[in-house]
């Protein structure tokens, strides 16, 4: 069973950063794509961002410009940097990694204060 370890949401002011990580259990090269999905109170889960085992990037359009997803294939991890963060940004933060099947995180709170 693959784990998927999330770490570095929390509290911070509008117009600021957080770097979120997500640590597999297995390595980042045998999944396929690995990703951030993200979940607001009363709304379904959508895609913030994904990057591909050779490196191609997709982003929401609502974080093109702020967000930059990155993988590090030494330190196993894959990173979502998040900059000029929106009060609108505030959601659990879900990391996904998919290889034969979708495996998901525990997920990590964002909270933007304004």
């Amino acid at each position: 069973q693959v784990q998927l370890v999330e770490s570095g949401g929390g509290l911070v002011q509008a117009g600021g950063s957080l770097r979120l990580s997500c640590a597999p259990s297995g390595s980042i090269s045998s999944f396929n794509v690995m990703g951030w999905y993200r979940q607001a109170p009363g709304n379904q889960r959508e895609l913030v961002a994904t990057i591909t085992a050779g490196g191609t990037t997709n982003y929401a359009n609502s974080v093109k410009g702020r967000f930059t997803i990155s993988r590090d294939n030494a330190k196993n991890t894959v990173y979502l940097q998040m900059s000029s963060l929106k009060p609108e940004d505030t959601a659990v933060y879900y990391c996904n990694a998919l290889r034969r099947y979708s495996y998901w995180g525990q997920g990590t709170q964002v909270t933007v204060s304004s």
